[in-house]
């Protein structure tokens, strides 16, 4: 069981190996965490239905941090295009 309010902007995102892959920027209201940008100033998007645990001052996702990165977005999913 995951308890949300103890996702906070500058919680570490761990992949399922324990691997530190993002920071958190934002959760957003849709349910989705926004994490801080890359080198590249790009934000990406998780869902929290990937988040197992926010234990330990990290959040924990359910997949490899190589995996986490190739399916996240750049795009929030809550964008509406008119």
């Amino acid at each position: 069981m995951i308890n949300i309010d103890e996702i906070k902007p500058d919680t570490p995102v761990v992949c399922s190996q324990d691997g530190q892959f993002a920071v958190v920027e934002q959760v957003e209201e849709q349910g989705n965490i926004m994490l801080k940008p890359d080198e590249n100033g790009q934000h990406h998007y998780i869902p929290l239905s990937w988040v197992v645990s926010t234990e330990g001052g990290k959040v924990k996702v359910d997949r490899p941090g190589d995996q986490a990165m190739q399916e996240w977005s750049t795009v929030s999913p809550n964008y509406i295009v008119d």
